[in-house]
């Protein structure tokens, strides 16, 4: 119980008792974005930082680094469907193979009829 004796008088997330005296701040430049619905967005970045040609304006849309020009789309590959995954792992042959088993499973009355 001696552990939790310095927490009393105090609250978990509460205010911090150190104080900003003294600290100084990274110097930082700031980054000005033009949004296409007409909202600039001022983002301040430290020196050291590579400022991104887009960020995201409070509207949503994207906005442009004042004086950049848009940067190229990444180039995106197409979505994968459930039959291009399973020809990944099965070929035409082997499914038509699986088929006529089903088939005949089925034909036979093993397999239960769906609704």
């Amino acid at each position: 119980m001696a552990e939790r004796s310095s927490l009393r008088g105090s609250r978990l997330g509460g205010v911090s008792m150190e104080s900003d005296t003294g600290v100084e701040a990274a110097p930082r430049r700031p980054a000005t974005y033009i949004c296409p619905n007409g909202h600039t967005v001022v983002v301040p970045f430290s020196v050291e930082a590579e400022v991104p040609a887009l960020w995201e304006c409070r509207c949503g849309a994207e906005a442009l680094l004042r004086d950049a020009s848009r940067p190229e789309p990444k180039p995106t590959r197409p979505q994968r469907t459930h039959w291009d995954m399973l020809l990944e792992r099965r070929t035409i042959a082997e499914l038509e193979v699986l088929l006529e088993e089903r088939l005949s499973l089925l034909r036979d009355g093993k397999l239960p009829r769906s609704a």
